[in-house]
């Protein structure tokens, strides 16, 4: 059954290279964001997982938690971290699923069902395996970017998503393209003008439909 938007991701029981874990425990009363890889020691996903680890004060600051999910052992994620933090000079603190098995891939709609791992595979075999999930803290599936296994992740535009999702999440607000944090957000046609005004403030109209507030 496909994951959407607005759907509860699945309290799967991990193992990591931290231990095992259920996933809603893991993320707890926080954001979470997991982003998978097929492959351990592959060049695009290294930088990626490097990517990750100089932004802890980030996520931090954002009450997020991060989680990685690849289809190798924990034995060799822990292998793998070296690399990682030798090429991005910072400590790879989170957690990374050992997904040998599939179930992750499978639950979060990244592989059909009859996915299995051949003798000898490639990252091709599992190539999909190359998602972002943004999730809120009632563990609720908020984003999902897919990417090629030629291209590298941007994580400025994930840590973008993130502060649009967190500024928005519960209240009738949108942020408009390339937004930025600080930039003017894009109120509800759920609320009318008056309703708008009492809740925000004055209102710039762009258009009739088109209403934006200061962030």
């Amino acid at each position: 059954m496909s994951l959407r938007i607005n759907d509860e991701i699945p309290n799967l029981k991990v193992t990591t290279d931290h231990g095992e874990m259920q996933l809603h425990d893991y993320i707890g009363d926080s954001w979470g964001i997991l982003f998978s890889h097929p492959k351990d020691f592959t060049p695009v996903c290294t930088t990626e997982f490097s990517a990750v680890a100089k932004l802890n004060d980030e996520w931090a600051k954002r009450k997020t938690k991060v989680i990685g999910i690849s289809v190798d052992s924990a034995e060799d994620h822990v292998k793998w971290k070296a690399d990682i933090e030798k090429f991005g000079g910072s400590k790879a603190g989170f957690p990374i699923i050992a997904d040998t098995d599939l179930k992750v891939a499978k639950a979060f709609d990244m592989l059909p069902s009859e996915a299995y791992l051949p003798e000898g595979r490639t990252p091709a075999d599992s190539a999909t395996v190359r998602s972002v999930f943004i999730v809120s803290p009632e563990k609720k599936l908020q984003l999902v970017m897919t990417y090629p296994m030629t291209i590298g992740r941007n994580f400025a535009e994930v840590l973008r998503a993130l502060d649009a999702l967190q500024k928005t999440y519960k209240v009738p607000l949108a942020t408009p393209a390339d937004w930025q944090v600080g930039e003017d957000v894009i109120v509800a046609l759920s609320l009318n003008d008056d309703q708008a005004k009492e809740k925000y403030g004055e209102l710039d109209k762009k258009l009739p439909y088109l209403r934006t507030v200061k962030s």
